[in-house]
């Protein structure tokens, strides 16, 4: 079989597979129903936890969950499911806030974090804070 034949049968094959993910809901994106939905996600990985207030990003793909000064819980939607996990300002590289939005930057290989717009500057300020630590956030102007 000749070198350009191989090529279009890989690159088919390639095409094929992604419209097959595609067509079949792979590349749907979790979202939350709602601040309940976000705190039985994160009771099932973390059922010792007693969460406080709750925050949800304006497009329900996150929710940060208040577990005390400077604790905070995470539910994310990774594809069509939820990744949960808490975090202190220890595991954090970068926080900025700019208005309604936090950005966060992770210590963690397995997820980097994100870009997160609440509905509200109220919550985002509220977010920046409980991560909080004076030697790594800055508000951006």
């Amino acid at each position: 079989m000749s070198l350009p034949v191989l090529v279009v049968l890989v690159a088919f094959g390639i095409a094929l597979s992604v419209a097959a993910v595609h067509f079949t809901g792979g590349t749907t994106t979790a979202t939350l129903a709602g601040t309940d939905q976000a705190l039985a996600r994160f009771a099932e990985d973390f059922p010792d936890e007693k969460p406080g207030a709750v925050r949800l990003t304006a497009d329900n793909h996150a929710a940060f969950l208040d577990l005390g000064p400077q604790r905070c819980g995470i539910v994310q939607s990774i594809g069509d499911c939820f990744l949960t996990r808490i975090v202190t300002p220890h595991d954090i590289l970068g926080l900025a806030r700019e208005g309604k939005a936090v950005s966060l930057r992770l210590n963690d290989f397995t997820w980097k974090g994100g870009r997160f717009v609440f509905a509200g500057e109220a919550d985002a300020r509220a977010v920046a804070a409980t991560l909080q630590n004076n030697d790594r956030i800055r508000e951006a102007a």
